[in-house]
C-alpha cells in the first residue's frame, strides 16, 4: 500500500550522537572527474572528519555501456591527488561489501521484489519518446520528466519479475507515487525543502527493462545497507531526495540526514559535466594546477 495523501514529514537522523557519523564518496566511472566533483566531495570529506567520522568509498558502476576500468582507477587516483581519504571500501573493504554496486544486484531484487509485493510499483511499457511527447514536461535540470499515468491503472500480473521471457516488450517497473502528498525535510546546507509528489515529479522508474535497478532505488538500499547517516551531494539531486524518502517509508528503512552542495559552472553559467575535459581533474592537474588552486 501506499502512503497516504497528506504531508511526509522526514526527520532527519541524528548526527551527535550514536550512530556514529558515517557519510560517503560515490563516484560513477562514466567519465574524468571534474571541478564539481572535486568540491563536492571535498565537502563530504570536511563534514566527516568534523565529526570524527567514518567516510565511505562506493563506486556507481551500473551503467554498463558507459562504466570503464580504467576511469576507476583515474578517479581513485585523483581523489587521492587532491587529498581525500576515506576509511572503509576502495582497497581498505568493510563489512558492509561489497562496494561497487555491479557486484550488489541481489540486494537491489531483493528490495524490488519487497515494494512489488507491497504494492508500490507498477509495469509501464511506454517507450521514452512517447513519455516525453506527453503534456507533462520535466522540470528544469531534471532528467526524469513527469510520467503522465498512462500504465498506472493497468493490471500488475502478481508473479511478474523484472525480466520476463514472455515476447511482450520488457517492462520498466514504476514507484506509484502517493498523488498529492507533500515531502518535507530540512536540508543541511540548502534548508527547508518542499516537493508535492505528482506536481514535482511523478510516478518515476525503478528497475529499468535492461534488467537493471535505477539510480534511485540502488542509491537507497545502499546507503541503508552501508548505515550512512549523511549524504554529500550536488543540489541537483535535491528533487530526487524526494523520491528516495518515499522508497525509505515504503521499504522501512531510517532514512539518513542530506546535505546538497552548490553547483560547480563554466564560463557561461551551465553546470559541469563530464564532458567538460578542460576541467577535469586530470586535466587540471597535466596543467600545472595544485589541490590548493583548485579548492583552497
Amino acid at each position: 500500500m501506499t502512503p497516504p495523501t497528506g504531508n511526509l514529514h522526514i526527520p532527519p537522523a541524528k548526527l551527535d550522537g550514536p550512530p556514529v557519523y558515517r557519510g560517503r564518496l560515490a563516484p560513477s566511472p562514466t567519465g574524468l572527474l571534474h571541478l564539481g566533483h572535486a568540491r563536492t566531495f571535498q565537502t563530504a570529506h570536511q563534514r566527516a572528519r568534523e565529526r570524527n567520522g567514518t567516510l565511505v568509498m562506493r563506486i556507481e558502476d551500473l551503467d554498463r555501456s558507459r562504466c570503464r576500468p580504467e576511469f576507476t582507477q583515474a578517479l581513485l587516483e585523483d581523489l587521492h591527488w587532491i587529498g581525500l581519504e576515506w576509511q572503509e571500501g576502495g582497497t581498505h573493504g568493510g563489512p558492509y561489501g561489497p562496494y561497487s554496486q555491479s557486484e550488489r544486484l541481489p540486494l537491489y531484487r531483493d528490495a524490488f521484489e519487497q515494494l512489488r509485493r507491497g504494492g508500490h510499483l507498477f509495469a509501464c511499457t511506454c517507450s521514452r519518446r512517447e513519455i516525453q511527447q506527453s503534456a507533462l514536461a520535466p522540470h528544469p535540470g531534471d532528467d526524469e520528466p513527469i510520467y503522465p499515468g498512462t500504465c498506472r491503472l493497468q493490471p500488475t500480473i502478481p508473479g511478474e519479475t523484472p525480466r520476463s521471457d514472455r515476447t511482450e516488450p520488457r517492462a520498466n517497473w514504476r514507484f506509484r507515487v502517493p498523488q498529492g502528498t507533500t515531502i518535507e525535510f530540512i536540508d543541511g546546507l540548502c534548508g527547508p525543502q518542499r516537493f508535492v509528489a505528482g506536481r514535482d515529479f511523478g510516478d518515476f522508474v525503478v528497475w529499468r527493462n535492461d534488467d537493471t535497478p535505477s539510480y534511485q532505488l540502488a542509491v537507497t538500499v545502499d546507503d541503508a545497507a552501508m548505515h550512512i547517516t549523511e549524504v554529500v551531494r550536488g543540489e541537483d539531486l535535491l528533487r530526487s531526495t524526494a523520491r528516495q524518502l518515499l522508497l525509505y517509508h515504503a521499504l522501512g528503512f531510517q532514512p539518513p540526514a542530506f546535505a546538497h552542495c552548490p553547483l560547480v559552472t563554466d564560463a557561461f553559467g551551465i553546470r559541469l559535466a563530464k564532458r567538460h575535459q578542460s576541467l577535469s581533474l586530470r586535466a587540471l592537474r597535466e596543467s600545472g594546477k595544485t589541490p590548493q588552486d583548485l579548492l583552497g
